[in-house]
C-alpha cells in the first residue's frame, strides 16, 4: 500500500493539525512540501488535488482529501480502530466543540498567530490594533471554554475522553503559546490544565518535533 502523503508547508497550522492525528493513530506518512512562497499551491500538479490551491491535501491510496478538518476527520474515521477512538458517536459534544473550534476559536487564534508569528518570520511588523482586537475576540471565547472545563464531566471538550475536538485545538493552541499571547490560556486555570494535558500525548510530542520553528530571540 502506498504511504499516506500530507501535501503542504511544515509550519502550517492546518498540516500540523493533519499530521497530529495522523500520529495519534500512529499511521506512517510523508510530508509533501508545497512552498506557497513560491505560489506551488497554484501549480497544476497541486491543483488536481485541492483545485482551491490551499493547503493541506491528503492522498491516502486512491482517496484525495483537502480541507484540514475534513481530512482529521476521514483519518478519525476510517482508521477508528487504531489508536484511541477520536469520534464516538453519538456525541453532542463532540459535534457542538468540533464547530466552536472552527467558527470562534480558530479565526482569532490564527490571526494572533499570524500577526504575532508569521509575520516577524516573513520580515512584517504586527499590527497592534489588529493584535489588541483579536485578543479581545480570543478572551471572550476562551471565557467560555473555562466555564465549559470548569463543569463536571469535562476533562476534555467532549467529555472525559480525549476526541477530535481536542486534537484540532492542537495546532493553533501550540502557535498560540509561542506568541505574546499566551497569558490567554495561561491565566485560565481550567483552559491551562486541558492545554497541559493534550499537549503531553506522546503523539503530540511526535508531531511538534518536526515543526520548523524559528529560534527564540533569547537563544
Amino acid at each position: 500500500m502506498a504511504p499516506i502523503k500530507l501535501y503542504g508547508m511544515a509550519l502550517s497550522g492546518n498540516v500540523v493539525r493533519a499530521a497530529a492525528v495522523l500520529n495519534e493513530k500512529g499511521l506512517d506518512f510523508e510530508i509533501v512540501p508545497v512552498d506557497l512562497r513560491t505560489g506551488a499551491h497554484k501549480h497544476p500538479d497541486f491543483l488536481s488535488l485541492n483545485p482551491f490551491g490551499q493547503i493541506p491535501a491528503l492522498q491516502d491510496g486512491d482517496e484525495v482529501i483537502y480541507e484540514s478538518r475534513a481530512i482529521t476527520r476521514y483519518i478519525a474515521t476510517k482508521y477508528r480502530s487504531q489508536g484511541p477512538d477520536l469520534v464516538p458517536t453519538p456525541s453532542a459534544k463532540l459535534e457542538t466543540w468540533l464547530e466552536v473550534e472552527s467558527h470562534h476559536f480558530y479565526p482569532a487564534a490564527s490571526s494572533l498567530v499570524f500577526q504575532l508569528l508569521i509575520k516577524p518570520m516573513i520580515g512584517g511588523a504586527p499590527d497592534e490594533a489588529v493584535v489588541d482586537k483579536h485578543a479581545a475576540n480570543l478572551a471572550k471565547v476562551l471565557d467560555v471554554y473555562e466555564a465549559h472545563l470548569a463543569k463536571e464531566g469535562n476533562k476534555y471538550l467532549a467529555g472525559d475522553a480525549y476526541t477530535l475536538a481536542d486534537a484540532n485545538h492542537l495546532s493553533y493552541m501550540f502557535l498560540l503559546s509561542k506568541t505574546s499571547k499566551a497569558e490567554l490560556v495561561a491565566s485560565r486555570p481550567h483552559v491551562k490544565a486541558w492545554w497541559e494535558d493534550i499537549s503531553a500525548r506522546p503523539a503530540w510530542i511526535k508531531t511538534v518535533a518536526a515543526i520548523p520553528l524559528p529560534p527564540s530571540p533569547s537563544a
